[in-house]
């Protein structure tokens, strides 16, 4: 009798864990995603402390870290508040802009940037992308050309920081991903991995599952939002038409993650916006795989 029932309490151990593996439906985990464009988007006006309450008010750990409207005053004093509450900051955006960067020499803005990592505990994921300044009047050859010598001198930087570097599709030339994989491929550089931004991918949503193909083996990051090819550009996950095929799409290439979600609106409060793309994020995890 005893046997009996140590056997059914096992049985039954094992059938409650199976049920909870299966009512598991967050594919993406929600705890793990990191907001993104939350600095200089929120009409709060949120300080780095404030901001840091805000992530763990919303149960998450991490978020990146740009600039906004503001300057770098306070960038240590965030970073340093963020490790001080187990607070994660993985990336910083490094914005090239032909009129004040080039090789050799970055903008002052940039380089209070690196100075302030190099000061720093936290080692963030450069993010890098390029006004579309850099590539004007140049033939593809060129602009290849161009873009691997600048990021050569960039990744030079953040070596000595400690930093990974990533490439980040923005608008324009450098914002094409087969522009990217084709930079990547002349860099020949395992260390280099690429940011895929939903908010940047309306022009390619026909050529999604090519593209997502190709550069899962380089994909260390995705920021997610809603998707329509008409726009808006900004737009709550699950508002979309596209998101969740795009999704759905990465998953089946091997992509796992991370994954970030967007503030991004300069007229809202970014506790609310997050708020939205959270539940939308929900509401999608219950449909991933099944699609």
């Amino acid at each position: 009798m005893q046997n009996f029932i140590k056997f059914r309490a096992v049985f039954f151990f094992l059938t409650l864990n199976v049920a909870c593996q299966k009512n598991d439906t967050q594919r993406i985990k929600i705890s793990e995603v990191a907001p993104w464009c939350i600095l200089g988007f929120d009409t709060a006006d949120r300080t780095p402390a404030q901001r840091i309450a805000l992530i763990k008010e919303l149960g998450l750990k991490k978020y990146g870290f740009n600039k906004g409207k503001g300057d770098f005053s306070t960038m240590k004093q965030e970073f340093k508040l963020a490790e001080e509450n187990n607070i994660e900051i993985t990336s910083v955006f490094l914005w090239l802009n032909a009129e004040r960067d080039s090789i050799g020499k970055l903008s002052p803005a940039n380089q209070e940037l690196l100075q302030n990592i190099s000061e720093v505990s936290q080692k963030p994921v450069i993010w890098v992308s390029f006004s579309d300044n850099f590539f004007k009047n140049l033939s593809e050859e060129a602009s290849i050309k161009r873009s691997v010598e600048m990021i050569q001198f960039v990744k030079s930087k953040a070596d000595e920081l400690g930093c990974k570097l990533a490439l980040y599709n923005h608008h324009g030339w450098f914002g094409n991903p087969y522009n990217q994989l084709k930079i990547l491929e002349k860099l020949n550089d395992e260390s280099l991995t690429m940011v895929y931004n939903f908010h940047h991918a309306h022009e390619y949503v026909d050529e999604f599952q090519d593209i997502a193909k190709k550069i899962q083996p380089y994909l260390s990051f995705v920021n997610l939002n809603g998707v329509k090819k008409e726009g808006p550009q900004i737009l709550d996950i699950g508002k979309g038409d596209y998101e969740l095929e795009m999704i759905n799409t990465l998953l089946k290439e091997g992509y796992a993650g991370p994954w970030g979600i967007l503030g991004h609106i300069k007229t809202e409060d970014v506790k609310v916006v997050l708020e939205r793309n959270i539940a939308g994020l929900k509401m999608l995890n219950s449909k991933l795989g099944k699609k």
